[in-house]
This record gives C-alpha cells, sequence and structure tokens, in this order.
C-alpha cells in the first residue's frame, strides 16, 4: 500500500478545512471592524481569551457546516483491504489518503472525525439549551417566592443530584431502554418546558393586548407542537424534526441530569436579585410576579447564566465523549468522537497516534467553550 508522509499528512488534513479557514477570516475580520457595534461579542476581541475561545468554537462550528465538503470519503463507507490502516494509507482507486488511517471496519477516521462533529454541537448545545428553560421555568418561581414552592423544588433537585450519575446514565442510555418508555416520558416533559416558558412570557408582557397575545400563542402553539410531535413521538409529517432513539435516550438522560444544577444556579440569583431597587420598584407600580421576573429580574442574570452555558456545554461534551466510550451514545456506526476512541485504542500500540485526532477534537472544543466563558466573564465584570 502506498503511504504519504508526516508532513504531507499534516498538510493535507489543514487543507482540507479550506472553507472553515475562509470562512474564519471573513467572520473574525467583519466582526473586529464592527467590534464597537456588536456589544458584549464585539468586546471578546479586547480580551485575548476570548478571541481563542471564539476562535477554537467557530472553528468546530464551521466544521460541522462543512462537513460534507471537508470529509474525503462518506463517514460509513468501509474499504475492505484497508481496515486498522496506518495514517496516511492511499486509497488505490481513488488515490485519496486516510490521513488519520481506518478503523478495523476500514473506515476513514478522518472524515468520521468531521462528520462526529455535528453530532455534538447538535446535541450538546440544545441539550444545554433545554436543560436552561426547565432550569429557569423552576427556579425564578423557587427563588422569589420561597416558601414551600422552594423546599418542595429544592428537594425534587437535590434529589436529582444526590443520585449516581453514571448510574443513571447507565440505566436511561443503555440499548433498548426505549421500550420501557421512560426516555420518551422524560422527553415528553422537558420539551413541553420551552412551550409553557413562551406562554408565560407573552402572557406577562402582552395579558393587556390580547390580540397580540393570542398571536403569539398560536404561533407558538403551532411550531411548538410540530416540533414536539417529531422530537418526542417521531411523528412530524415532513420530517424535519426528529431524533433517533438513542439521540432522544442520550438528549432526555443529559437534560435530566444538567437541570437541577441550572435550577440551582438561577434560584441563587433569584434569591439575590430580588432584593434589589429596581424590583421593588416594579412592585410598587403593580407589575404582577411573572412580569418581575422574566423581565426585570433574569434580564439582569443573564451574565451568569450565559457564562454557565458556555462552560455547561463543554462539560455535556465531554460527557456526550465519555457514554460514546463505554459503548453508551450513539449506533456503533455513527462517527461519535468518544466510540471512535474506544474502536481504535486497541491498536494503539502499532499507531500510537491513533486515538489523537478524536481526543484533540474534544480537547480543543471544550478548551474553546472553557476560553470563551472566560472572555465573557472577563467583560461582564467590566461591565
Amino acid at each position: 500500500m502506498t503511504e504519504i508522509g508526516s508532513l504531507e499528512i499534516l498538510i493535507g488534513a489543514l487543507f482540507r478545512f479550506w472553507p472553515v479557514w475562509a470562512c474564519l477570516a471573513v467572520i473574525l475580520g467583519t466582526s473586529f471592524y464592527f467590534r464597537g457595534r456588536l456589544g458584549l461579542y464585539g468586546h471578546l476581541f479586547d480580551s485575548g481569551v476570548g478571541f481563542v475561545g471564539l476562535t477554537l468554537v467557530l472553528f468546530w462550528l464551521l466544521t460541522a457546516l462543512f462537513a460534507d465538503v471537508i470529509a474525503t470519503f462518506p463517514p460509513l463507507e468501509q474499504f475492505a483491504l484497508l481496515k486498522r490502516a496506518v495514517p496516511g494509507t492511499v486509497e488505490a482507486e481513488t488515490g485519496i489518503p486516510l490521513y488519520f488511517g481506518a478503523d478495523n471496519l476500514g473506515r476513514d477516521l478522518f472524515s468520521r472525525m468531521v462528520h462526529g462533529s455535528r453530532f455534538v454541537l447538535a446535541i450538546a448545545p440544545a441539550a444545554t439549551f433545554v436543560a436552561y428553560v426547565v432550569g429557569i421555568t423552576l427556579g425564578l418561581p423557587a427563588g422569589y417566592f420561597g416558601g414551600r414552592i422552594d423546599a418542595v423544588l429544592s428537594f425534587i433537585a437535590n434529589l436529582v443530584l444526590a443520585f449516581p450519575v453514571i448510574l443513571l446514565f447507565y440505566l436511561l442510555v443503555t440499548p433498548g431502554v426505549r421500550e420501557t418508555a421512560i426516555p420518551v416520558f422524560m422527553a415528553g416533559l422537558f420539551f413541553i418546558f420551552p412551550i409553557i416558558f413562551l406562554g408565560i412570557l407573552f402572557h406577562s408582557r402582552y395579558a393587556a393586548r390580547p390580540q397580540i397575545f393570542w398571536s403569539l400563542m398560536a404561533v407558538t402553539l403551532v411550531v411548538g407542537g410540530w416540533v414536539y410531535a417529531g422530537l418526542v413521538f417521531d411523528a412530524d409529517p415532513l420530517g424535519v424534526f426528529s431524533l433517533a432513539p438513542n439521540e432522544l435516550n442520550i438528549f432526555a438522560a443529559v437534560v435530566f441530569a444538567s437541570s437541577p444544577g441550572v435550577f440551582r444556579i438561577v434560584r441563587g440569583l433569584t434569591m439575590d436579585i430580588r432584593t434589589r431597587d429596581y424590583v421593588a420598584a416594579a412592585q410598587t407600580r403593580g407589575e404582577r410576579p411573572a412580569y418581575i421576573m422574566l423581565w426585570e429580574i433574569l434580564p439582569n442574570a443573564r451574565g451568569p447564566l450565559i457564562v454557565d452555558a458556555c462552560l455547561r456545554i463543554g462539560y455535556t461534551t465531554i460527557l456526550l465523549g465519555t457514554l460514546g466510550f463505554f459503548g453508551l451514545g450513539l449506533a456503533p456506526e455513527s462517527p461519535d468522537w468518544g466510540s471512535m476512541i474506544n474502536q481504535t485504542r486497541g491498536f494503539i500500540r502499532i499507531v500510537p497516534t491513533i486515538v489523537l485526532p478524536q481526543t484533540i477534537a474534544i480537547a480543543t472544543l471544550v478548551l474553546g467553550l472553557n476560553l470563551l466563558a472566560d472572555g465573557l466573564r472577563e467583560q461582564s465584570l467590566k461591565d
């Protein structure tokens, strides 16, 4: 078999990312020029840490977007003669090298790593977003009203946090558990929270203007119901919104484990902010509690929540990799970074660097999110 050298592997692999480099140059250059008009995002360019984090995160976002262009082969294509091929092995028919080698089924590891970014950047931010909606919806009233509401919700949150996380994920993500309907029930419960949250948000703002309120609610119910039916019951007639059974299991497990932490953060911030003068002014004006919580307290808690969201997406990325490594992630044929590390670790003795690309992918994405969170925290303290 023909092979290329290490320098050719490095140059060739970097060149395959040409759409990412081009878009990064345009996005970062344009953003830097208009940074004075871009608020907190523009301030990130004044922070070295924040700029590096933003660049790393954008790199992987653009990689997921252009995965079909960057990848040299389809992620599931198998080459019988290239099983466990070393990095740089050239595929005879096409003359295209397998930059990172091939796994035990002859699948190109470079292409699978590139396509694996789509799974991570689809599940991690989306699961974190839903966890935040759940945590905010429950944390605001718990911190604002206190009393029995706070006691009950805090007890439930502490109960979930006290449950062993590894056992929790093993029970929820084990293949075949979909038949028990537990993940479907949990997903159905969690996905209803965005609809509830938007309903309360619109009512608190437009209750005195019923035409606007019911128009917004109609859109929310139609679009929300469409998304809800597709994600939870796989009943989207257009096929736009859907989750495979194992993806639904992972999503439900991540949201279930993350929501209590978000709840505690929101509850603590609410208990602090509710004592501020502008909240007292709103109470004096006769504003309802829902309005005060959503339009007075929540906007003033956005700084810590945005920073925590970046960190939490990073934690979720590591968690997804861990689940994949233990065989609890996507289906074995899917290009999941964690499962790729597990599948290739058996021939580390032959090629010591075989697991480095997937490991570096996870590390750089998490590092970028952590640095981005540090940059946001740094700029928010200045404000």
